[in-house]
């Protein structure tokens, strides 16, 4: 993800471009413009509508179901923590709760500092080391408040 996750139109034009092609493009466009604005813009909803052929409601309704794609921009380290059964069975929901209810925030929601994003992910495979969370690409397992704290800190947040 860039530093800036600035929206540049004629950067679009050019993974459109790239992708328009493709039987199915939609995901992979969108993946793709993620990959280089660090977030879907709102801006950017109207050429991409144009260049599929598809309604803004279409649109709106892809990127509001895969939990993956923002619609703005991430803090500079995302916190994923596991809500599926093995995790919440030990706890994981509490941890979860607590940790959102500490920041003040709601999921997706990035700290005032823009040091992290909390997001929600349902398994990351550590059912035997539940509760787990992933700190961008490293995945931690029994994780506890003070392992959550020392994640945060280190973070920035």
């Amino acid at each position: 993800m860039p530093a800036s996750a600035d929206y540049d139109a004629a950067e679009l034009k050019l993974i459109i471009a790239a992708h328009q092609s493709l039987e199915g493009p939609l995901l992979p466009l969108l993946h793709a413009i993620q990959d280089s604005f660090g977030h879907i813009p709102a801006k950017a909803h109207a050429q991409i509508c144009d260049a599929l052929n598809i309604t803004r409601a279409e649109l709106h309704g892809v990127i509001s179901f895969y939990h993956d794609f923002r619609e703005a921009p991430a803090g500079r380290h995302v916190l994923k923590i596991c809500r599926a059964e093995a995790c919440q069975s030990v706890g994981g929901n509490e941890l979860a709760e607590g940790l959102l209810s500490k920041l003040g925030l709601d999921w997706h929601g990035t700290t005032p500092n823009g040091a992290v994003t909390i997001e929600p992910v349902y398994c990351l495979g550590l059912c035997a080391c539940a509760p787990a969370a992933m700190v961008d690409d490293r995945v931690v397992g029994r994780i506890d408040a003070d392992r959550l704290d020392r994640l945060l800190a280190e973070a920035g947040a």
